[in-house]
């Protein structure tokens, strides 16, 4: 495996599993060492953070669909609803 990629395997591994992979003195004195291996860290948990921020909102967005679909659109939509049917039923746009 390329140098680069074990390098990142060994920092998901740390961040993922945290003192499972390695005791936490030794990695804190790993960033100590080297800056670099501290700002890929850092870098692959602001990329964790954004790529769970993304799936939190696509749950949501998705569990609104399943709401609309079981119980209709939100109550504050009804009047909208209502004056559209009307336009539509009187012949006026």
């Amino acid at each position: 495996m390329r140098p680069e990629l074990e390098r990142l395997q060994h920092i998901e591994e740390q961040l993922l599993r945290g003192p499972a992979a390695q005791p936490a003195a030794e990695w804190q004195l790993q960033l100590l060492l080297d800056p670099e291996l501290q700002a890929d860290a850092e870098a692959q948990q602001q990329l964790y953070a954004g790529l769970r921020a993304a799936g939190r909102r696509q749950l949501r967005s998705e569990l609104a669909g399943i709401h609309t679909r079981l119980y209709g659109p939100p109550p504050e939509a009804w009047p909208h609803r209502v004056a559209s049917w009307l336009r539509g039923a009187f012949g006026r746009n």
